[in-house]
């Protein structure tokens, strides 16, 4: 799952781009400013910086020259209420790759998102491929000795979520926070429903999702 580092001092922002980010498939990890933005990007691995640029602490112009003179290899993307030319260009010099105005249009922001991510090929980090199933999380595509496999995003994700940590045992709980989201409607039994699906639709001899009774689910690649 790609992680996603947002750096945005209002909290109701973050909070909206989260969601649906998080909606799409990403992990979303929240700084309030370019400091606590670059302690986070110091300690732990993110594939995409998404920071604002007029913030307490530490701005978002100096937080990306920081960043670049650390990675050469992570994309950023600038979102801002400052829309003049000067503005810009001074974002592009410190090393954004990409500028977004606000309020940001989230699907383009999405679009964006998955341009910078195949930009910087970090999508080959993101593909699970065994003897003869191959899962691309870019595409959200699922195939079988070259035979696509349709899967909802939900049922990919839940998929790839079990196969990128073979052995470890997910709770429902853990699962439905992670995939549906902390404020979904949804039930427990939606885990269940879906590993079922999973199993019916996904019948490869590389991999055996189990159940663990009293604890949830783990995947076994054979």
């Amino acid at each position: 799952m790609f992680k996603i580092l947002l750096v945005e001092d209002e909290l109701s922002i973050r909070t909206l781009i989260k969601t649906y980010l998080n909606k799409q498939g990403y992990h979303v990890i929240e700084a309030e400013d370019g400091k606590s933005g670059f302690d986070v990007f110091s300690n732990q691995h993110v594939d995409l910086i998404i920071t604002d640029l007029m913030m307490p602490k530490q701005d978002g112009y100096d937080l990306t020259q920081q960043i670049r003179q650390s990675s050469k290899d992570i994309p950023i993307l600038i979102m801002t209420a400052l829309d003049a030319f000067q503005d810009k260009e001074k974002g592009f010099e410190t090393g954004a790759d990409d500028y977004m105005t606000k309020p940001v249009n989230l699907p383009e922001m999405h679009l964006r998102i998955k341009a910078l991510l195949r930009r910087y090929q970090v999508t080959k980090d993101h593909q699970i491929e065994l003897e003869h199933l191959k899962l691309d999380f870019l595409t959200f595509s699922c195939s079988i000795d070259g035979n696509n496999i349709s899967l909802t995003k939900k049922e990919f994700m839940l998929l790839f979520k079990l196969l990128s940590n073979p052995n470890i045992i997910f709770t429902r709980e853990q699962l439905m926070n992670e995939i549906w989201g902390f404020d979904s409607d949804s039930y427990d039994r939606t885990v269940d429903t879906h590993i079922k699906r999973l199993r019916e639709m996904v019948m490869s001899s590389d991999f055996e999702i189990q159940t663990v009774r009293g604890l949830g689910y783990k995947a076994v690649i054979k």
